[in-house]
């Protein structure tokens, strides 16, 4: 029987891992066709009736008397929907839905998807600069389970082991 080449042996893992990779999918609230936009640009052309799957870091909660708002700094989602983890955002945006959110639950920094339209722009203050937000009346909001750091400890042996 011919044994493997050492070259297939090391690329099988490569080739394994790539084709799980392309397995990944959007949880199914998270699934369908989107405009192609971010909020930055959004704001800059000023259009508003998109439908929209943005996602990113939640910066505060604000439950009112019908619905709950929140503030959120965007950043790119990955093919599973889920915000990317990097220090560079596309923009703040407000995301509305009726209903009740704790404040509690959707902690500042925990990362969240939402789908809906693009309905117009309010201007806050983020410290003292002026910020114009894209508005979204949000029909999913989807609170991603919280990422876990691992420690990873390599051991080396001496090479007669």
């Amino acid at each position: 029987m011919k044994r493997p080449s050492s070259r297939v042996r090391m690329l099988l893992p490569l080739f394994a891992t790539l084709a799980l990779a392309g397995c990944v999918t959007a949880p199914k609230p998270l699934q369908g066709s989107f405009a192609p936009v971010q909020p930055g640009d959004v704001v800059r052309s000023g259009a508003s009736g998109d439908l929209v799957r943005w996602g990113g870091r939640v910066v505060k909660v604000e439950p009112l008397s019908d619905r709950s708002c929140f503030e959120i700094v965007g950043v790119r989602l990955g093919s599973d929907g889920r915000p990317l983890a990097r220090d560079q955002s596309d923009g703040r945006f407000i995301a509305c839905r009726a209903g009740f959110y704790d404040p509690e639950v959707f902690l500042a920094g925990r990362e969240i998807t939402i789908i809906g339209r693009t309905s117009g722009f309010e201007n806050r203050k983020v410290g003292d600069y002026d910020y114009r937000y894209p508005l979204v009346d949000a029909d999913v909001i989807y609170l991603w389970p919280e990422r876990k750091d691992v420690d990873v400890i390599i051991e080396r042996h001496p090479f007669w082991w």
